[in-house]
């Protein structure tokens, strides 16, 4: 049985963008950074520096807490651009708390004074 219809074969299409059809139109965003103001970009570096500087710390209830709301904080932003009201008002709650942490640590003193306090 012959045909005249072309044959057409697609390979493996993970991390592709294509459109099929005369009017189609493909656009791809892979690998494309999410926009962030200067405050979420300054909030994010800090956040890192004090993640880097809790893990030279001795580990406790109190660090493991602040690291753990601090990568939340981080993926937030990485993901989304910016960092909720909730989450902030968390890491000032858990910051707060760790006053003596914050007065050792000159990243811990960054963040809170990014989060206002």
């Amino acid at each position: 049985m012959a045909t005249d219809e072309p044959n057409v074969s697609i390979g493996d299409v993970s991390h592709s963008t294509f459109a099929i059809g005369s009017h189609a139109h493909a656009e791809s965003h892979h690998g494309t950074a999410v926009p962030r103001d200067p405050a979420a970009e300054e909030l994010l570096k800090a956040v890192r520096e004090l993640r880097a500087d809790l893990t030279r710390m001795r580990a406790s209830e109190e660090t493991a807490a602040l690291d753990t709301a601090l990568a939340e904080t981080e993926d937030e932003i990485t993901s989304t651009g910016q960092a909720g009201p909730s989450r902030l008002d968390r890491l000032r709650q858990l910051l707060h708390d760790s006053q003596a942490l914050v007065g050792l640590v000159a990243s811990a003193g960054a963040v809170a004074g990014l989060l206002g306090m």
